[in-house]
């Protein structure tokens, strides 16, 4: 099994680029099916959850060439076949295909999708909302069939801002009959790129962005082009990095706006950073101040950089306070922490840490794919080399870490 050795101490300096977001094209490739001849994707990033989800739509009689960044699909044989486990369980965004087949054929079969084992993360919200729209629902095991004589638009209330219901939704609701109109929708900027794309195919989607989303049915898509946003979470994890252990550490090609939560939070810590609309530089201060964070929707402190931003906690002097409202099973990586020598009280989604400590570099493993990331921030600061176990989660969301890291200085290296 592949690992990652870093060796801890170096400062980083000089440029690193944003890849494509990851939570944005775990999307749009399941819903490039959706198109009647082609779809072509740009700034896509290099990660397994890509390449994963290429596998199903060849599986499905796509035939797809990535490229440079570029993944062009041709629809025209796509068909309607069973998602098997095999596929499905790779990655939790497989789940896109259930909106995705209904739109497209008004009927999916798909085993029970996969992922980060951080909570539960029902799909209820999901099932609900389509059941709304005339979809009748079997379970066999773990096998999900969906199937609608007629997908019918209608008025959605979630009870839960979930990103992975809205995007279900419209995927499933731009073929549907009539309107469909989606409050206490999610707001996070992965959906309005994925409803660009939608758009660029013909759907007529308005609203995304905001808590209402109103989507008016169409008979045919086609030609489905878009450029997929900087990934927001990739560049937050190397602005926390930077926080810790860098000089003028530039992180380029990102969107300022998307980060402002965690702007907020480095600012309050005393992080010294130069911000621009596409890019902000970043220098660690001598003493990083104590804060308290809180995960929230968006535009709140997103859950995703939760996990890495306890890295630096560990930094700070004083007492930080950090709780976790979005996922109940987000603290596995906790415990390595305190193995590298952090001074952390848990109890259950609120975590208390005492700083600032000296981390020292152990044996650790990623159990999830923002848990290993945090593990990497550790291992950047920490004396000594860290060996990082399980690191196919890290892969399945970070485009060259790696690579991007030791072009910075960092001492890291990939074993096979």
């Amino acid at each position: 099994m592949p690992k990652l050795l870093i060796e801890g101490g170096h400062t980083l300096s000089g440029v690193i680029n944003v890849s494509g977001a990851k939570n944005s094209v775990v999307a749009m490739i399941p819903a490039s099916i959706l198109c009647d001849t082609n779809a072509k994707i740009y700034n896509v990033p290099n990660i397994s959850d890509t390449n994963d989800l290429i596998d199903i739509i060849n599986m499905l009689g796509c035939k797809s060439n990535f490229t440079d960044n570029t993944l062009i699909i041709d629809t025209k044989n796509v068909k309607n076949e069973v998602i098997t486990s095999s596929y499905s369980s790779k990655l939790r965004a497989s789940y896109y295909f259930m909106g995705a087949l209904l739109g497209k054929y008004r009927h999916v079969e798909l085993y029970l999708p996969g992922g980060c084992q951080i909570g539960a993360r029902p799909i209820d919200i999901h099932l609900d909302s389509f059941e709304k729209m005339g979809v009748k629902i079997t379970k066999e095991g773990d096998k999900f069939i969906l199937d609608a004589k007629k997908l019918v638009g209608n008025e959605l209330n979630l009870r839960f801002p979930s990103v992975g219901a809205t995007i279900n939704i419209m995927l499933a609701a731009v073929k549907a009959t009539g309107k469909t109109t989606i409050n206490n929708a999610a707001k996070e900027p992965e959906i309005i790129n994925i409803a660009d794309f939608l758009n660029s195919m013909g759907a007529r989607i308005t609203g995304a962005g905001t808590s209402q989303i109103e989507i008016e049915g169409v008979d045919f898509l086609d030609n489905g082009k878009i450029s997929i946003i900087p990934d927001r979470i990739e560049a937050g994890t190397y602005l926390i990095a930077g926080s810790l252990i860098g000089k003028n550490l530039t992180i380029n090609n990102l969107c300022s706006a998307d980060l402002s939560a965690l702007i907020s939070k480095l600012r309050e810590v005393g992080v010294n950073m130069e911000i621009h609309e596409t890019s902000i530089t970043v220098t660690s201060p001598k003493v990083l101040l104590p804060i308290n964070v809180k995960t929230l929707v968006y535009p709140g402190f997103v859950t995703d950089l939760g996990q890495p931003m306890q890295a630096l906690l560990t930094k700070c002097k004083g007492i930080s306070l950090f709780e976790e409202t979005i996922y109940e099973n987000r603290m596995q990586h906790i415990k390595y922490l305190q193995k590298m020598g952090a001074k952390i009280e848990l109890n259950n989604n609120i975590a208390l840490f005492k700083g600032p400590v000296n981390l020292k570099g152990t044996n650790v493993t990623a159990t999830d794919l923002r848990a290993g990331a945090t593990l990497v921030i550790a291992a950047l600061i920490a004396k000594g080399t860290t060996k990082i176990d399980g690191i196919k989660h890290i892969l399945r969301g970070y485009d060259s870490l790696p690579r991007k890291l030791d072009s910075v200085g960092a001492k890291i290296t990939l074993v096979e």
